[in-house]
C-alpha cells in the first residue's frame, strides 16, 4: 500500500498531461505513464497437523491374549492421523489478469483508486501474504529399548532314557533318568513375564492394604509403589509394545481455477510411510477441498468481457462466497464460509465520480 501511495503521489508531482482513464490489459502492453496493478486472487492455506506414531510390537504380542487377556497390535510400523486443520484464505495478486489505469486529469481518481485498493478490492502486481511450510521428524524406537526380563533365558529339562540290563528274570527295560540345559520357548519367556506382572499387582495391593511384614509409609511408600509401577509398565511392554509419538506439520495452499465447473480440488495427501504429501505425490490417499456455492451462483466473468465492459473505468473483483469444505472421502472434516476473489465478477467504477 506504500508503495502504491508513492507512485500515485509522484504521478501527481510530476504533472504529466494525460485524462484519467483505465482498461482491462488483455493481452496489450500497458500505456505510458499509466499504473499498472492486478485484480485480487483468494488463495486458500491449509496448515494441516498430523501424529506421527513409530511402533515397535512388543516381542510377546502374540500371547497377551493368552497370558494376560487382552489385544494388542502385532505389527510394528509408522502410522499417522490427521490431529488438525485449519483454513486460512489470503489474498495476493492475480497474474492472470492485470490493468492499467492513469490517474491524471482528475482531483478525485487517485482518491478512490486508493480506496478501492485500501479494501482489498485491487492490489498491487507484487502482492503476496504466502504462508511457509515444514516438515519435523521424530525419532523411532528400536526393538533393543524393550526390557530383558528379569527371567532366565535357559531352562533345566529332565527327559527319561530307557536301557537294557540282563536281571534274574531275563532282559529288562530300566529307566534312566538325563538332565540338559536348553533354551526356553518365546511362549514360556511370555508365560513367566505374566505371571511376574501379576506378582507386582498382588505386591502393590498388599503394601496398600497394609498385608505384608514390611512397613511402608510417607515417601518411602510413595518411592515403592512407583518403582512397582514402573516396572509392570516396563513387563507389559514387552506384550503391548512401545511407541514414539510426534507431530508433524505442512501448510498446503490451494488456488481456485475460475476456469472449472466443478470445484473439487486435492488439497493434500496422507501416506503411512511418508506422513503428509503434496497433492501431486501419488503415494497417500488423498484429501479434497470443496467449494460450493453459498447462495450467489460461482459466475466468474471472463477476461475479454472486463477488457470491453471497464474500458474508461476502474476495474475491480467482486468477491463470491463460497463453502469450503475438507473432505476425507466422504467424510467432511471442516467447512468453513470463504469469499472467493477470482470465482466473483469484475466490476468497474468510474474514476472521476467524487465520494461526499
Amino acid at each position: 500500500m506504500k508503495k502504491l501511495r508513492m507512485i500515485v503521489a509522484a504521478l501527481l508531482v510530476c504533472g504529466v498531461q494525460f485524462s484519467a482513464s483505465a482498461q482491462v490489459l488483455d493481452g496489450v502492453e500497458a500505456p505510458a505513464g499509466a499504473v499498472v496493478y492486478s485484480l485480487p486472487s483468494t488463495t486458500i492455506a491449509l496448515k494441516v497437523t498430523a501424529e506421527h506414531e513409530a511402533y515397535q510390537a512388543g516381542p510377546y504380542a502374540m500371547y497377551a491374549q493368552k497370558y494376560l487377556g487382552i489385544d494388542v497390535r502385532q505389527g510394528s510400523g509408522d502410522f499417522y492421523t490427521i490431529k488438525s486443520i485449519e483454513m486460512v484464505p489470503y489474498v495476493e495478486a492475480d497474474p492472470k489478469v492485470s490493468a492499467a489505469v492513469n490517474l491524471q486529469g482528475s482531483k478525485a481518481a487517485p482518491a478512490n483508486f486508493l480506496s478501492l485498493c485500501s479494501q482489498g478490492l485491487v492490489v498491487l502486481s507484487d502482492g503476496y501474504a504466502g504462508k511457509p511450510a515444514a516438515w519435523r521428524f521424530g525419532s523411532g524406537v528400536d526393538a533393543q529399548d524393550f526390557l530383558a526380563g528379569s527371567a532366565s533365558n535357559i531352562d533345566i529339562t529332565t527327559t527319561t532314557l530307557y536301557k537294557t540290563v540282563m536281571g534274574a528274570e531275563g532282559i529288562e527295560k530300566v529307566p534312566v533318568k538325563q538332565t540338559q540345559t536348553v533354551e526356553k520357548s518365546l511362549e514360556k519367556k511370555a508365560e513367566e513375564t505374566a505371571e511376574l506382572i501379576f506378582k507386582l499387582r498382588q505386591k502393590r495391593v498388599d503394601i496398600i492394604t497394609g498385608d505384608t511384614d514390611a512397613t511402608f509409609s510417607g515417601e518411602a511408600m510413595a518411592a515403592t509403589l512407583a518403582e512397582i509401577q514402573r516396572l509392570e509398565d516396563e513387563y507389559m511392554s514387552m506384550f503391548i509394545g512401545k511407541s514414539v509419538k510426534d507431530e508433524q506439520t505442512m501448510v498446503f495452499d490451494v488456488v481456485p481455477d475460475a476456469s472449472k465447473q466443478k470445484h473439487m480440488y486435492i488439497a493434500f495427501r496422507l501416506s503411512d510411510v511418508h506422513g503428509l504429501l503434496p497433492a501431486n505425490n501419488m503415494q497417500g490417499r488423498p484429501f479434497v477441498l470443496e467449494l460450493v456455492a453459498d447462495g450467489e451462483p460461482i459466475a466468474p466473468t471472463a477476461v475479454s468481457e472486463a477488457a470491453l465492459a471497464t474500458k474508461g473505468r476502474v476495474a475491480y473483483r467482486k468477491p463470491v462466497t463460497v463453502v469450503a469444505k475438507v473432505m476425507d472421502g466422504q467424510k467432511v472434516l471442516m467447512q468453513a464460509r470463504v469469499p472467493v476473489y477470482q470465482l466473483g465478477k469484475i466490476m468497474s467504477f468510474p474514476l472521476d465520480v467524487t465520494l461526499r
